[in-house]
């Protein structure tokens, strides 16, 4: 798990305008808040944000004003079309509480020989963690598995210290087999025709 140091300044200014003005200054309007203390509006660089939250799960060292803080990104909110980052809201952490958070389900392996097709159910779990220690993505094994057979989320293995959220018979991967496709009629004439 990436532990990223960032400064970060309070802000009095909010509205629109405001946030406008602080985003053509290369920096991110975001809000802190968690355990009951009222939300912290502050902005953060926004290079050394766009960087860090390329890490799913980035769990942040805030210098806000000689005060450090954990946090971890609870909302991103990107501009549709050019993708740069709008506002974030980031939850306080503390070392040794549990967070829930959601990973990446990564596979390895082949599928067994034949034309089967792998869906993705669920694309990432609901797990519950110590905040210092959050994976940033589980991985199962995919190989030899043939049509029908499906993946739970009681089946993909977990880093020490997390636990499952979500329904364990949840079906997270299933296999599928290939569907041969149907000639179209224009297809069909033609062969009728030819015969």
């Amino acid at each position: 798990m990436a532990d990223v140091k960032i400064a970060a300044e309070t802000r009095t200014e909010f509205g629109k305008g405001a946030a406008r003005r602080i985003r053509r200054e290369n920096k991110v309007p975001a809000v802190v808040y968690g355990h009951g203390a009222d939300p912290v509006h502050i902005t953060l660089p926004g290079h050394e944000l766009q960087l860090a939250l390329r890490t799913p799960n980035v769990l942040l060292t805030l210098d806000i004003e000689g005060k450090t803080e954990l946090a971890i990104p609870k909302a991103v909110q990107r501009d549709a079309i050019k993708g740069f980052l709008e506002h974030v809201d980031l939850l306080t952490v503390k070392r040794g509480e549990k967070v829930t958070v959601e990973v990446y389900v990564h596979t390895e392996g082949e599928l067994a020989p034949g034309a089967f097709l792998l869906e993705h159910v669920l694309s990432t779990l609901t797990v519950e963690a110590e905040a210092t220690h959050i994976p940033e993505s589980v991985t199962v094994s995919i190989a030899g598995l043939e049509a029908g057979a499906s993946i739970l989320a009681k089946d993909i293995p977990l880093p020490d210290g997390t636990t499952l959220v979500i329904d364990e018979d949840a079906v997270v991967l299933q296999v599928l087999a290939a569907q041969a496709e149907e000639p179209t009629e224009d297809a069909a004439g033609d062969e009728a025709a030819e015969a």
